[in-house]
């Protein structure tokens, strides 16, 4: 079966599951597999939970013509993505980096979405099975799309835009995270800037943080640069306050503040670009600033949440050197009579991770703590004189027993250490 034929039952059957546990009446399954797992097993069970059809790569026991045999079900899933993206001529908007990336496709899809029919990357689905399914969910209505991209090695970027396709393109920032599987910082700039080597290719546009000097080369060659930054760029913005919310000046054009429901000063930059993009896509100011004003982060990403009368920062969806320095010294400056840093090692750092590990204790050392909790990972192979947990059950238990008053804690760590169990 050609691509073009699938596509046909597609637009009958415009809905995509790779899980039968998601599946509703009608949709399409694709039996994806992996090292721990083979859904070419469940297709006959797809097909009796109501799917219209199931895609598969393994010739079925019983002949079926519901069932559609392909090649590679993921390359095929990919190759349908790009097949529809195809039939779009709106602005696809690409974000990718190694920090803010998830936040900044939520204000950016939030301000177009004042305005535009805008389709987006849900929660993170931001790889090789989450990008392809991202856009088969955009809609024959849609006006502006927003595409999430996640990457932890070289090439990857470059694969999503093959059938991406994307027209805009976002670097947040290309800091140190994921340096097992991109070989370093200046890996990670490489892998990253994939995404503008698609726009210079592509006579993209792509939107700059002129702020950091390494986006000045990356993005070279670009047909069309819109600048931010605090200074010498098209849209400028600065710091009003960060405590206990980030409140942002917008300083080039038409003065607009915004007050944000977001912590840290470390997402100036993404109020920025948000911005940015409104502007560009002449979004209204007015909108622009309900839009970020009304965006409350959510998922334990830099969530300020009160228990009790303890104020507790959890952002525990992810971390690395460069995000877990950007909360420590945010933390650092933020004025609290009792504060506590719990926080859960970094993972895929590769041969780098004890001394990245190390580095973070010395920066914790040059500030003062009521309490500082270093859990599991790396954390548990280096010397240093805080308090050791195993995991974040052992964290949550040491939290409980404190039985806590009128504190501040910043909780965060790498996905795979589920630090926000210490607050369940």
């Amino acid at each position: 079966m050609t691509i073009e034929q699938l596509y046909s039952i597609f637009k009958q059957y415009p809905s995509v599951q790779t899980d039968t546990r998601s599946l509703k009446a009608g949709d399409l399954f694709f039996a994806l597999k992996g090292p721990n797992f083979n859904a070419n097993q469940f297709a006959e069970k797809a097909l009796a939970a109501g799917a219209a059809y199931a895609v598969v790569d393994e010739a079925p026991t019983t002949p079926n013509d519901r069932i559609i045999l392909v090649a590679d079900v993921l390359d095929t899933l990919q190759q349908l993505a790009k097949y529809h993206r195809q039939q779009f001529r709106i602005p696809f908007i690409a974000i990718t980096g190694s920090n803010g990336k998830t936040t900044t496709k939520e204000l950016v899809s939030t301000v177009l979405s004042t305005t535009y029919k805008t389709y987006t990357t849900q929660g993170n689905l931001n790889n090789h099975i989450g990008v392809p399914l991202t856009i088969l969910r955009v809609k024959e209505d849609a006006e502006m799309a927003v595409i999430e991209m996640g990457a932890n090695h070289q090439q990857e970027i470059a694969s999503y835009c093959a059938y991406t396709l994307p027209t805009h393109g976002i670097i947040t920032n290309a800091g140190k995270a994921h340096l097992e599987g991109f070989g370093g910082v200046e890996g990670v700039r490489k892998g990253k800037g994939e995404l503008f080597d698609y726009l210079r290719a592509h006579n993209g546009t792509a939107f700059v943080m002129w702020d950091y000097d390494y986006l000045h080369k990356m993005s070279e060659g670009i047909s069309h640069i819109i600048k931010y930054g605090t200074s010498n760029a098209d849209v400028t913005g600065e710091l009003l306050q960060s405590e206990p919310f980030l409140s942002v000046a917008i300083t080039a054009g038409t003065p607009l503040s915004i007050q944000t429901q977001l912590v840290g000063a470390y997402n100036l930059p993404n109020v920025l670009v948000a911005a940015t993009v409104g502007r560009h896509f002449k979004v209204s100011d007015t909108n622009i600033r309900q839009a970020i004003e009304s965006y409350t982060p959510s998922n334990s990403r830099s969530q300020l949440i009160e228990k009790g009368d303890n104020k507790i920062i959890l952002d525990a969806y992810n971390a690395n050197p460069s995000s877990m320095k950007a909360a420590i010294e945010n933390f650092a400056g933020i004025k609290a009579d009792h504060k506590i840093l719990m926080l859960g090692a970094m993972a895929e750092l590769g041969p780098e991770s004890i001394e990245e590990h190390r580095q973070l204790v010395d920066l914790i050392k040059r500030h003062q703590w009521d309490a500082v909790i270093l859990v599991g990972g790396d954390f548990m192979k280096i010397e240093h004189p805080f308090i050791r947990k195993e995991n974040a059950q052992e964290a949550a238990d040491w939290f409980k027993s404190q039985n806590l008053h009128n504190s501040f804690l910043l909780i965060k760590g790498s996905r795979s250490m589920q630090m926000e169990k210490v607050l369940a």
